[in-house]
């Protein structure tokens, strides 16, 4: 029996479908507005590419260090909840790159990223260093 790592696999299932939303949000623009490759210099698909782009980008990494935390078990109960708030911010992210009243999604996304990111790296390393 191998390993099962939950919060990785929800988090996963999670990046999944926040990519095919991602993607079907290009997918509405390029329908809309004739546009096969590229972005054909219409601004709000450029907006939802660099969107699906950056999420493709920042989660993978993300996906790393909480599997890597989850197989050493020093995840405890607050793992899930860091991968939960990442996912919402990946969203807010999504929403926000369209600007308009969502703007703020971006830059909330962002920080929230970066966070993530930075205390998964920091315990990550603190485990490696056997601090933790």
């Amino acid at each position: 029996m191998g390993f099962i790592l939950p919060t990785t696999l929800a988090l996963a299932a999670a990046a999944a479908l926040t990519n095919i939303w991602l993607s079907i949000r290009i997918g509405a623009i390029r329908r809309a507005h004739g546009i096969s490759v590229g972005d054909g210099g219409n601004e709000a698909l450029g907006r939802r590419m660099r969107a699906q782009l950056n999420f493709a980008e920042n989660t993978p990494i993300v996906l790393v260090l909480v599997a890597a935390i989850e197989l050493t078990a020093k995840g405890g109960l607050w793992l899930p909840w860091v991968a939960l708030i990442y996912a919402v911010g990946r969203v807010l992210h999504g929403f926000g790159m369209d600007g308009g009243g969502m703007q703020w999604g971006r830059m909330v996304g962002t920080i929230v990223t970066m966070l993530v990111q930075l205390g998964l790296a920091i315990f990550a390393a603190l485990i490696a260093m056997m601090v933790v």
